[in-house]
């Protein structure tokens, strides 16, 4: 059974060698990789005492950094313990939805794109040599 913890006591995890962030209403002990940390460990450091899920979602994290963060998993967070928002937390089936869909786009420009520049050769080339 996980441990839960208030977002107080998460708070208190908040030095470079004692460092804790909740995301998605989970809490991860991440002062082992604050080194390792793509964008620094001031990123994660501004993280703590507050609910971090808006600002990990919204830099697009790949599945292998949502994989990573089981490892650094401590404990679950008491909902209740944060202040009320207007805006609803997005979900992991939001960020799956939002993943597919940018794999969506990628893929269809992968594919419209050389199709263009195949038919401009083709026009360019059909109008020289006429």
């Amino acid at each position: 059974m996980a441990k839960v913890y208030s977002l107080s006591e998460v708070a208190e995890h908040n030095t470079s060698k004692d460092c804790w962030v909740t995301i998605f209403g989970k809490v991860y002990n991440v002062t082992p990789f604050l080194d390792e940390h793509p964008g620094g460990d001031e990123i994660l450091l501004s993280a703590t005492g507050k609910d971090a899920t808006a600002e990990f979602d919204d830099v697009g994290h790949s599945h292998d950094a949502w994989a990573m963060l089981e490892k650094y998993y401590v404990g679950e967070l008491n909902k209740s313990t944060l202040p009320t928002i207007n805006n609803p937390t997005p979900s992991l089936q939001d960020y799956d939805k939002k993943s597919k869909k940018k794999k969506y786009i990628v893929y269809l420009i992968q594919f419209l794109v050389p199709l263009i520049i195949l038919n401009v050769v083709a026009v360019f080339f059909s109008k020289s040599s006429a």
